[in-house]
């Protein structure tokens, strides 16, 4: 079982999606923390990607990917540009060439686009950021690896590691970003950062399930 290149493209589209539907709700959470601007500028970074899905879906699995990244790079505004942009072209690296993925190669990659996103931000686990999220869902990839997961059990798994994440960046204080400079005032708030994040690996899991 694996992961195709049309399944990916599926997966990109479906984020898309779902960050459209979900502009609003990210708008809200950011606009307590941060900025206000998180939901529409996922959504604004997302239609340009679509834009450009014509002329990449015939391309393997890591030129996709890269495309993603550099289009989040260039519409996608604050500091979620360079980090959404990481996340993707990192991917991108992992997957080069491929037309296909395994499980493994889908846990190296998503580890190789949580570096980057660390190596980017200068955040850690409890920082109060997107990490939060994508952190655990790496955890549960690799140790659905170890257990012989099926690859749709395994997706599942690390998308509600993701979602606790998520959840549990609502006590902190925020350390990085807009947030911090609130200080014990962003405790009490889910991160927009993490939310999103977790959208983007729940929908991986919901289009891969039968992968």
């Amino acid at each position: 079982m694996s992961i195709s290149r049309d399944k990916f493209l599926e997966w990109i589209n479906k984020t898309a999606e779902i960050l459209k539907e979900n502009r609003e709700y990210l708008i809200d959470l950011d606009s307590a923390i941060g900025d206000g601007d998180h939901g529409a500028n996922m959504d604004r970074g997302f239609r340009a990607v679509m834009s450009k899905m014509n002329d990449i879906e015939d391309k393997d699995i890591g030129t996709i990917a890269k495309t993603v990244g550099m289009t989040l790079l260039s519409t996608v505004g604050g500091a979620g540009g360079p980090l959404y942009g990481t996340f993707y072209l990192q991917i991108g690296m992992k997957s080069a060439g491929m037309m296909e993925m395994s499980l493994a190669d889908w846990a190296t990659a998503l580890e190789a686009a949580v570096d980057g996103v660390v190596m980017r931000g200068k955040a850690q686990l409890g920082d109060k950021t997107m990490v939060d999220a994508l952190t655990p869902a790496v955890v549960s990839l690799k140790e659905s690896m170890n257990g012989s997961v099926p690859i749709g059990d395994a997706l599942k798994e690390s998308a509600n590691a993701a979602k606790q994440g998520m959840v549990d960046t609502i006590p902190l204080v925020a350390k990085k970003g807009r947030a911090s400079y609130l200080g014990e005032r962003s405790a009490g708030h889910q991160d927009p950062g993490a939310t999103s994040s977790y959208l983007i690996l729940q929908v991986a899991a919901d289009t891969w399930v039968d992968s």
